[in-house]
């Protein structure tokens, strides 16, 4: 297992699967911890998070319980709140199974708890928890209860919260098992946060996700095979980025080489050298197509233009005519891709300068779909012996691993990784971040890094970046790959010139000028 420092391994940030959940779980029991403790805790946790948001409860509660185990913790929250003073009322919709969920059950109705014989009025105004199936869900749920949670959903005369999963909602893949799953204001998850409820497919459904601390021991987490990581902003303030030595001159402060750009997409060149530039990166040069490079000077003087790319009579950009008459040795990162354009045989001519480039080599978009086209395909990755990260959306990841098997992106990001030896960001909502071992999903992130040109301005930002830390530690590991992602889409939530990639350049300009983070806020 890779060392991992950022961030803390605890129930805020570990993501796991229903199995591993379930293995915990039975590792818990085994030691000696009771079953109905495990779910007095879990109830009792929930109600407390609840009774702090009373203005959720004041129209009373509707419990609806579940035959197994979720159902019990359902009946716990409800006789907690009812012990409060609120009005709680509950229902059934299929027969109870579980001892302990049957016992909990009898004891609500003993110290006055309605049990409901009908479903529930949609149109009250009183809260719904969905205490029907959580983390044990393996198979489609009847679509009229799914509907009548949803017309309660929908008509907004009081909340849905989930215990766990949503139901009918797959705690692994984050889809439906059939159509449609529970709609929730509200989930919360039990204990660590479940792989299904990180997903992008799963956002139509969880509403705001919420883990609930139930005291899981941190040595069992240390145990989890394959670490999967939420991570969100608040983690910004504990990342630890190498400092620059004081003396340090430019040579010695990052040296990257970006290939961007085309006659097709020139802007793109422009974007990517904005990102290096905002990273603090001492010697930032580039090779670009010539209609680029006549102009650059004018944008980016401090740029060191080391050479100009052909264009082809389509458009699309020569990065061989760059590579031939460039000294690769002398870069600590090198990144190529955005809007180069395709050329398979111009791609063909330059893999053997890429595939024994020493240092980090990054790409992004066309050399991606080239890559994808090209007679190689994904081996080419195999042929690479040193660092490699990519950077693809979700079609360009089909394109290029379309052998690649996994219940969700963090599982294809992971497999790719492993069998290519490479480091992958998949892009999406809750982009994902991960190598052989270990995985990091952005979550809650900001919707305006996901625009046109905001992707140039990350490449330029992760040469630059990584180039810095390349000449301070000698080497890099992936967990700065998801440092500098989250940080770009910090930068995008916090610009308050707008959502345009080059005014977040600036922001991110801003950000990295305190190399500890101390001033994130």
């Amino acid at each position: 297992m890779n060392e991992i420092g950022w961030p803390t391994i605890d129930s805020k940030h570990l993501i796991v699967d229903s199995r591993q959940i379930l293995n915990l779980e039975e590792e818990m029991f085994s030691d000696g911890m009771p079953q109905e403790a495990l779910m007095e805790k879990a109830g009792i946790q929930i109600s407390k998070w609840l009774l702090k948001r009373k203005p959720l409860l004041k129209h009373g509660i509707t419990v609806l319980i579940g035959p197994g185990h979720n159902g019990g913790d359902g009946a716990v929250i409800a006789r907690e709140l009812f012990l409060k003073g609120f009005l709680v009322q509950v229902w059934c919709p299929f027969p109870i199974k579980k001892t302990l969920t049957r016992n909990h059950l009898n004891y609500l109705t003993t110290i006055g708890v309605t049990k409901l014989e009908e479903p529930p009025d949609v149109n009250g105004k009183e809260l719904w928890i969905d205490a029907v199936f959580g983390n044990n869900q393996t198979r489609k749920v009847d679509n009229k209860l799914i509907k009548l949670f949803n017309q309660k959903y929908h008509n907004k005369f009081g909340k849905v919260i989930s215990i766990d999963i949503p139901t009918g909602l797959c705690p692994d893949k984050g889809k439906p098992f059939l159509d449609n799953a529970v709609k929730a204001n509200y989930t919360l998850a039990i204990g660590l946060n479940k792989i299904g409820l990180t997903q992008d497919s799963a956002l139509p459904f969880i509403g705001e996700l919420r883990c609930i601390d139930i005291g899981v021991p941190i040595s069992k987490l240390f145990k989890v095979e394959k670490k999967i990581f939420k991570v969100t902003y608040k983690d910004l303030k504990n990342i630890d980025l190498p400092s620059l030595p004081k003396n340090s001159n430019k040579y010695k402060r990052g040296r990257t080489l970006l290939m961007a750009g085309s006659e097709k997409y020139p802007g793109a060149a422009y974007l990517a050298l904005k990102g290096a530039i905002s990273s603090g990166a001492g010697f930032v040069s580039a090779v670009l197509p010539e209609k680029v490079a006549e102009s650059i000077w004018q944008v980016a003087p401090e740029i060191v233009l080391k050479g100009t790319m052909h264009c082809n009579q389509t458009g699309n950009a020569s990065i061989f005519s760059g590579l031939k008459n460039i000294d690769l040795s002398a870069y600590d990162s090198l990144a190529v891709g955005p809007g180069i354009g395709i050329d398979n045989d111009d791609w063909q001519k330059s893999i053997d300068f890429l595939i024994g480039f020493k240092g980090l080599l990054i790409l992004d978009a066309d050399a991606l779909n080239r890559i994808s086209q090209s007679k190689l395909g994904s081996k080419f990755f195999l042929e690479r012996k040193f660092k490699t990260w990519i950077t693809p959306h979700s079609k360009e990841f089909l394109r290029l691993f379309p052998g690649i098997k996994g219940e969700n992106n963090v599982g294809l990001a992971l497999e790719a990784a492993k069998e290519f030896n490479i480091s992958i960001l998949l892009k999406g909502a809750h982009s994902v971040v991960a190598n052989n071992k270990q995985a990091w999903q952005l979550f809650g992130t900001d919707s305006q890094s996901a625009r046109a040109g905001l992707g140039d301005l990350l490449t330029g930002f992760l040469a630059g970046g990584s180039a810095i830390d390349l000449t301070v530690s000698g080497k890099i590991k992936t967990e700065y790959f998801a440092k500098y992602v989250l940080l770009h889409s910090y930068a995008a939530s916090k610009c308050k010139k707008g959502s345009n990639a080059s005014a977040i350049g600036d922001e991110i300009s801003k950000l990295m000028k305190n190399r500890k983070m101390r001033q994130i806020s």
